[in-house]
Protein backbone atom coordinates (compact mmCIF):
# COMPACT_ATOMS: atom_id res chain seq x y z
CA UNK A 1 0.00 0.00 0.00
CA UNK A 2 1.51 3.50 -0.84
CA UNK A 3 1.94 6.19 1.31
CA UNK A 4 0.30 8.57 -0.38
CA UNK A 5 0.83 11.74 1.17
CA UNK A 6 -1.79 12.83 -1.10
CA UNK A 7 -3.99 16.12 -0.93
CA UNK A 8 -7.07 14.50 -2.32
CA UNK A 9 -7.28 17.19 -5.12
CA UNK A 10 -6.30 15.55 -7.95
CA UNK A 11 -3.06 17.89 -8.80
CA UNK A 12 -0.07 16.60 -10.00
CA UNK A 13 2.67 18.67 -10.10
CA UNK A 14 5.96 17.80 -11.74
CA UNK A 15 9.62 18.89 -10.28
CA UNK A 16 13.33 18.79 -11.58
CA UNK A 17 15.33 18.10 -8.76
CA UNK A 18 19.24 18.14 -8.06
CA UNK A 19 21.28 17.03 -5.27
CA UNK A 20 24.80 18.14 -4.81
CA UNK A 21 27.07 16.69 -2.59
CA UNK A 22 28.08 13.18 -1.75
CA UNK A 23 25.46 11.69 -3.18
CA UNK A 24 26.84 9.45 -5.63
CA UNK A 25 28.13 5.79 -4.42
CA UNK A 26 26.21 5.69 -1.21
CA UNK A 27 23.10 3.98 -2.63
CA UNK A 28 21.28 7.29 -3.03
CA UNK A 29 19.41 6.84 -5.86
CA UNK A 30 18.73 2.93 -5.16
CA UNK A 31 17.23 4.21 -2.22
CA UNK A 32 15.43 7.19 -3.80
CA UNK A 33 13.47 4.79 -6.19
CA UNK A 34 12.44 2.96 -3.06
CA UNK A 35 10.89 5.74 -1.25
CA UNK A 36 9.17 7.37 -4.58
CA UNK A 37 7.33 4.25 -5.10
CA UNK A 38 6.36 3.72 -1.72
CA UNK A 39 5.03 7.51 -1.53
CA UNK A 40 3.01 7.04 -5.03
CA UNK A 41 5.53 9.29 -6.75
CA UNK A 42 5.93 8.79 -10.65
CA UNK A 43 9.65 9.93 -12.38
CA UNK A 44 13.29 8.38 -12.21
CA UNK A 45 16.65 9.30 -10.56
CA UNK A 46 19.80 9.59 -12.55
CA UNK A 47 23.47 10.30 -11.52
CA UNK A 48 25.37 12.85 -13.65
CA UNK A 49 29.00 13.35 -14.76
CA UNK A 50 29.47 16.41 -12.59
CA UNK A 51 28.88 13.87 -9.32
CA UNK A 52 25.53 15.51 -8.04
CA UNK A 53 21.71 13.08 -8.58
CA UNK A 54 19.03 14.48 -10.99
CA UNK A 55 15.65 13.34 -9.98
CA UNK A 56 12.12 13.99 -11.94
CA UNK A 57 9.04 14.29 -9.81
CA UNK A 58 5.74 13.77 -10.29
CA UNK A 59 2.80 13.86 -8.00
CA UNK A 60 0.58 16.05 -5.68
CA UNK A 61 2.23 18.97 -3.93
CA UNK A 62 2.26 17.01 -0.40
CA UNK A 63 3.80 13.60 -1.85
CA UNK A 64 6.33 15.44 -3.54
CA UNK A 65 7.25 18.18 -0.72
CA UNK A 66 7.66 14.78 1.58
CA UNK A 67 9.91 13.48 -1.21
CA UNK A 68 12.07 16.43 -1.10
CA UNK A 69 12.33 16.68 2.69
CA UNK A 70 13.34 13.20 2.42
CA UNK A 71 15.91 13.52 -0.25
CA UNK A 72 17.63 16.32 1.85
CA UNK A 73 18.38 13.91 5.12
CA UNK A 74 17.23 10.94 4.36
CA UNK A 75 20.00 7.94 3.01
CA UNK A 76 22.29 7.17 5.71
CA UNK A 77 25.95 8.03 4.02
CA UNK A 78 25.01 10.88 1.92
CA UNK A 79 25.42 14.80 2.51
CA UNK A 80 23.63 16.83 0.50
CA UNK A 81 24.57 19.94 0.49
CA UNK A 82 22.47 21.54 -1.63
CA UNK A 83 18.46 20.37 -3.16
CA UNK A 84 17.45 22.39 -6.21
CA UNK A 85 13.89 22.36 -6.81
CA UNK A 86 12.83 23.77 -10.19
CA UNK A 87 9.32 23.46 -11.28
CA UNK A 88 8.22 21.74 -14.50
CA UNK A 89 5.13 23.44 -16.27
CA UNK A 90 2.15 22.20 -17.99
CA UNK A 91 1.48 20.38 -19.90
CA UNK A 92 3.91 17.47 -19.06
CA UNK A 93 4.02 13.84 -20.14
CA UNK A 94 2.08 11.81 -16.76
CA UNK A 95 5.54 9.17 -16.34
CA UNK A 96 3.94 5.47 -15.11
CA UNK A 97 6.37 4.41 -12.69
CA UNK A 98 9.54 5.66 -10.97
CA UNK A 99 12.58 3.90 -11.84
CA UNK A 100 16.62 4.72 -12.13
CA UNK A 101 17.76 5.90 -14.61
CA UNK A 102 21.51 6.04 -16.86
CA UNK A 103 24.30 8.29 -15.93
CA UNK A 104 24.37 11.88 -18.15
Amino acid sequence: MAMDGGDNTGTIDCRLIRAVGRVQGVGYRQACVRHARALGITGWVRNRLDGSVEAMLQGSPNQIAHMCDWLRSGVPGARVSSLEVKEVPRPFDRLAVFERQPTV
